[in-house]
């Protein structure tokens, strides 16, 4: 029910505890952000794409992921090369690139429900000090997680059955039907929350 991103496998990445593939994760995430050469960055963008990789994973399930993110990457390189220069955006890129590989790895070979478990344990001293509901957050991690995938999906089949009606120029027709579907599975995750909290 909740493995929208999680490919089985038995690889040494799938082995390992989901709390190390988190926390490293994090600490991958911090060290990139204080690489600014490109020429260390590279190397950072291919052994993440090394690791996706090793999730046995296919291209052209991994372009499923990432097709999406292509326009936003191109706009964001555009901009940094026009303000900044090419070997700033070159970094960024590479820098991002490298960032959604490694969260991508992880989330292949990891189930969405040890991560949610994950952080609901580390929420746990949070939650003794009043802070946060740990298992609140962790539900509403899940839903999201879930919840992602699922506007995707629609934005597909919506596409799809538009073009069948050949509306597939129309935005208009592509937008408000995805609107209206996202916002009833919006208050279907409130209810939700609410009901867990009651």
């Amino acid at each position: 029910m909740m493995e929208p991103l999680y490919v089985p496998g038995g690889t040494p990445l799938h082995r390992l505890p989901a709390w190390l593939k988190l926390l490293t994760l994090m600490a991958a995430g911090a060290g990139l952000f204080l690489l600014r050469d490109p020429r260390w960055l590279a190397p950072a963008f291919l052994a993440a794409c090394v690791l996706v990789w090793s999730t046995g994973v296919g291209a052209a399930a991994v372009w499923r992921q990432l097709k999406g993110l292509v326009w936003v990457l191109l706009a964001v390189g555009g901009f940094t090369a026009w303000f900044q220069g090419g070997m700033a955006a070159l970094a960024v890129l590479l820098r991002v690139g490298a960032l959604v590989g490694l969260a991508l790895a992880v989330t292949l070979a990891t189930r969405t429900s040890d991560l949610i478990e994950v952080c609901e344990k580390a929420l746990m001293p949070l939650q003794r000090a009043g802070l946060v509901d740990a298992g609140k957050v962790a539900l509403a991690l899940a839903l999201a997680l879930r919840f992602v995938p699922e506007i995707w999906r629609n934005f597909q089949e919506i596409r799809e059955a538009q073009a069948a009606r050949g509306l597939g120029a129309n935005p208009v027709a592509l937008i408000v039907p995805l609107i209206v579907l996202t916002l009833k599975r919006a208050q279907e995750v409130a209810e939700a929350i609410d009901a867990r909290s009651a």
